[in-house]
């Protein structure tokens, strides 16, 4: 193989020239040389670039082995000076037994100790007197939600087994026995706000993160279990937005920075009302972290009037910057025509409108109108397909109703600007008596708001472009519940007991903690690089026992995980990481084995 080196992909998008890297390989066939992709890292600056090069030749660089010299082939002569030491081992017979993923479960055993989680539970987290360590417990089940999520059933039968988590930890199967994760569960939820205040001390150190700008958002989780509950219960039935209306729930609210740390979270019941959770996140996180000029940055829908008059009114203020409904833009928007347009990024300009004690702010994006646009295209094309096929069919009227309420729930953007009539009762189904036509006048006024949306705020000496960027920045948000649900698997629940309900939401929190550690240190390098990507690819890192018999009947046995490729390496010299050593080989002497 040939050393590796970074490569250029280029593609023209939005009228400019991305140029996305690579790194990979050229490797010799029967056919000649051809190129193995081993790393994708995207969009990376000149500083970056050169870092990844220069790491790049360091590697290409002879590596240095060692041998042992207490080991000799069977078939070789013992010298008299090692006859002491030495064990003859039958090469030719050796066995690998029990292979197991290694290297993903090292990156969350790394990642673990970073944030100084071990020294957190210390004290919190006492071993038993039958001498189960629960700060190993917690931290298998945090990071097998992290891996590869699943239910603790899942994590005792098969997942341990087929993963080096015990020989990581020193530990062995009665680690995993299913009442000590059942139990696990039942002692760390007390815990929850002490955590909050440690890992906020973590991100300060690790990667300098300010808590001046939070984002608040929240979102629902379903159940696989059958009301009725107790009186209480926060298992509810309410607005899911997961599309399962079917299914009882809870409602997760979750604070963040805009870098998408974690700060907070809180479990409430499944039929709670948004706008009835800001009040008591506000007063949890002044009791956490003390009184500040905070900047909250929310979604319409959250905030009441009342709060925000609250808010404006505390001591210190508190600032807000929160999306309007699209009524509120009609309110304003012949005052807002007479404002001009101020150019805060290439394609997004904004106006502003002083009002009493906020500023309102009118944002268009021309990546969003083309976006919408687009979309409501899609939409239109599809529902005048569909009316045409209905004006063919044989249907009576009440079928045809139904079939209309079907493509209008299908097709609801397009539906907004198309007008129908339906035959009276008694009258045939034909072109004259079902028609349809577009509304030129309904289309004229949506494609005028395209791509606008009307956000307040009580920051009215912010600069226009810091506040539309803090808006923005609530996708970050929406990602770490996307990572919770996709990532890291946190729906469906299974448990029946409330409690451990919460718990499994906690210990999908921890890891979701430990996901967001990793990728702040991956952004550093190559955005192109994924938390998952790189997970993935150190599960390739196997764990296995090899197993030589010895000519005296013993057996010796060798613990080895398997040696990185070129991308691991790489990634293990951008991150500073140092894999541990190898465990020293055992011996097996009358049936019990014995540490060499």
């Amino acid at each position: 193989m040939a050393k590796p080196y970074l490569q250029c992909h280029r593609r023209f998008k939005n009228g400019k020239d991305h140029c996305y890297w690579s790194i990979a390989e050229k490797v010799r066939t029967h056919r000649g040389w051809v190129q193995r992709h081993l790393m994708y890292l995207g969009e990376i600056n000149d500083s970056q670039k050169s870092a990844w090069t220069k790491l790049i030749d360091v590697f290409d660089t002879d590596r240095q082995q060692t041998t042992e010299l207490a080991l000799y082939p069977a078939d070789r002569i013992v010298p008299e000076h090692a006859s002491a030491y030495a064990v003859q081992v039958q090469l030719d017979q050796f066995e690998l037994r029990r292979p197991r993923q290694w290297g993903a479960c090292w990156v969350g055993c790394q990642l673990w100790d970073e944030l100084e989680l071990d020294e957190f539970w210390k004290d919190r987290l006492t071993d038993s007197r039958e001498g189960t360590n629960w700060r190993h417990v917690l931290e298998t089940l945090s990071i097998y939600r992290l891996i590869d999520p699943g239910s603790e059933w899942r994590l005792h039968r098969q997942w341990f087994k087929n993963s080096a988590m015990a020989d990581l930890l020193e530990e062995d199967f009665s680690l995993a026995q299913k009442d000590n994760l059942y139990r696990c569960l039942d002692k760390v939820l007390e815990h929850r706000e002490a955590l909050f205040g440690h890992l906020r001390k973590r991100w300060e150190d690790l990667f300098g993160v300010k808590f001046e700008v939070l984002l608040y958002d929240l979102t629902s989780t379903y159940f696989e279990s059958d009301p009725p509950f107790a009186e209480g219960d926060k298992r509810q039935y309410g607005y899911s937005r997961d599309k399962r209306s079917d299914c009882v729930q809870v409602v997760i609210a979750l604070v963040v920075t805009p870098e998408g740390f974690p700060l907070a979270y809180e479990v409430m019941a499944g039929n709670t009302s948004d706008r009835t959770t800001l009040r008591g996140f506000l007063e949890r996180i002044e009791k956490l972290h003390g009184k500040a000029e905070r900047i909250w940055v929310m979604d319409r829908g959250i905030p009441t009037e009342e709060v925000l008059a609250e808010m404006r009114a505390s001591d210190p203020p508190i600032h807000y910057l929160v999306g309007t409904p699209k009524g509120r833009l009609s309110r304003y928007e012949q005052q807002l025509l007479e404002r001009p347009w101020q150019v805060v990024r290439d394609g997004v300009k904004v106006k502003l409108l002083a009002q009493d004690q906020e500023v309102y702010v009118l944002a268009q994006s021309t990546d969003r109108v083309s976006k919408e646009r687009s979309m409501r295209q899609r939409q239109l094309k599809g529902l005048m397909a569909r009316l045409k096929e209905l004006q063919q069919m044989k249907l009576t009227r009440d079928q045809l109703l139904l079939k209309l309420g079907a493509a209008k729930a299908r097709f609801p953007a397009g539906w907004r600007v198309v007008q129908t009539q339906v035959p009276k009762e008694g009258q045939e189904i034909n072109a004259s008596t079902f028609t349809f036509q577009l509304r030129k006048d309904k289309l004229r006024a949506v494609r005028r708001r395209e791509g606008r949306y009307l956000l307040r705020s009580n920051l009215s000496q912010e600069d226009p472009a810091k506040l539309w960027q803090f808006y923005i920045q609530l996708t970050q948000v929406e990602a770490a519940f996307k990572d919770l649900k996709d990532d890291l698997s946190l729906r469906p629940i299974f448990h029946q007991l409330e409690r451990r309900i919460e718990a499994h939401i906690f210990v999908a929190f921890i890891a979701y903690c430990l996901h967001v550690s990793l990728r702040a240190r991956l952004k550093r390098f190559a955005p192109g690089l994924t938390p998952r990507s790189v997970l993935e690819k150190f599960a390739a890192m196997q764990m296995l026992d090899v197993h030589f018999p010895t000519r005296d009947g013993r057996e010796l046995i060798f613990c080895r995980y398997t040696q990185p490729e070129k991308d691991h390496k790489l990634i293990l010299a951008q991150l500073g990481w140092d894999l541990p050593p190898q465990s020293p080989p055992r011996i097996s002497h009358n049936g019990q084995l014995l540490d060499d």
